[in-house]
């Protein structure tokens, strides 16, 4: 079993990296933001992006800053076959995958000014923000001392690939095709 993260910044193409995976390799998806829409639904709260940055730290400072990707990982050995983790989002989840086997972790980063235009156009029902509050939302979620909070620049620095998403589709799947490539014959 191949175990694939995918972190990355706001609207960078971790979803679109993800479809390509699972529709073109066979990977099974597990994704951190429905776990987390599964947990905010259970305790009534609205979906949105602070909600599940409070749920998301909760469930982290209360079960440990792996917590989330660790559930996930039991759902994809349950399952077995290649796997992807989507939405790495904190130091601790990084660490806490690093330490399985066949885990790598690929990250995607894209200028500020697409990203924001991308998530417009993904009408998530976390998503209809302005730009301002797009750019408040990441600024939270860039960097923090805690390995249990969202790191994306740290999560980044960790990562096996990185992929930078502003040439469009082809050129995205092109470098997703040759780091599967590398995974597949190392």
């Amino acid at each position: 079993m191949t175990v694939i993260g995918i972190t990355g910044t706001i609207g960078a193409g971790k979803g679109t990296v993800t479809k390509y995976l699972t529709d073109n390799y066979g990977f099974k998806s597990y994704s951190v933001r429905d776990f987390l829409i599964e947990e905010i639904n259970r305790r009534g709260l609205a979906v949105n992006r602070d909600s599940m940055v409070d749920v998301a730290n909760d469930l982290r400072a209360t079960h440990g800053p792996g917590y989330i990707v660790s559930e996930l990982y039991k759902r994809a050995q349950q399952n077995s076959g290649n796997t992807i983790i989507e939405s790495v989002r904190t130091i601790g989840e990084v660490e806490t995958l690093k330490n399985k086997p066949n885990f790598s972790l690929l990250a995607i980063d894209a200028d500020i000014k697409q990203r924001y235009e991308r998530i417009k156009n993904r009408e998530s029902s976390t998503d209809s923000i302005s730009f301002e509050k797009f750019v408040e939302d990441e600024q939270r979620e860039l960097t923090s001392n805690d390995p249990g909070k969202q790191n994306l620049l740290g999560c980044i620095k960790l990562a096996d690939y990185v992929i930078l998403n502003n040439k469009g589709l082809p050129e995205l799947k092109t470098q997703v095709d040759s780091i599967i490539n590398t995974l597949q014959n190392p």
